[in-house]
């Protein structure tokens, strides 16, 4: 399964929920395209935030050569589902789907724990170090569920 996580500018959250991923598929030898990307260009090219690198690197998770892109129209074609973080970056990829096909590979990524609850995971930008152990906490959880689930599917 290939899995696209999307947020504002590919600097934080994405790429941590990108780096989470790969790792647990990685120890569930599970296959697929993992990738995240942003709707803002302000951090086009630029590596994760030191802060994002310093959480992943601390649950033994490497995201530092990531560089942040944009979100295209392809991502549809690539991507089997797609992961937002919040309200805003739902109502962005809605607006560029085609069809109904391309929304509904569209979801929160907090609603594999929170089933139709569309709760966010916190922009961690403008806050301290805290607020990112956090969202790593939260996307933790969240790539648990969606790696266990995938397993599950790819025994059947």
């Amino acid at each position: 399964m290939n899995i696209l996580f999307v947020c504002t500018g590919n600097i934080c959250r994405s790429p941590l929920a990108e780096g989470i991923l790969k790792s647990k598929f990685a120890k569930k030898r599970l296959c697929g395209i993992i990738d995240s990307c942003g709707f803002e260009s302000f951090h086009l090219g630029d590596l994760p935030d030191p802060r994002a690198q310093k959480i992943a690197r601390a649950n033994g998770i490497e995201i530092g050569q990531h560089a942040a892109r944009l979100f295209s129209m392809e991502d549809f074609d690539r991507f089997d589902k797609i992961y937002v973080m919040d309200a805003y970056h739902y109502q962005s990829v809605m607006q560029h789907a085609r069809n109904d096909q391309d929304r509904k590979k569209v979801d929160f990524v907090m609603n594999t724990l929170y089933p139709g609850k569309n709760l966010p995971v916190k922009d961690p930008y403008f806050e301290h170090y805290p607020a990112f152990e956090i969202a790593y906490h939260q996307l933790d959880q969240a790539c648990d569920r969606i790696a266990e689930k995938i397993a599950i599917n790819e025994k059947s």
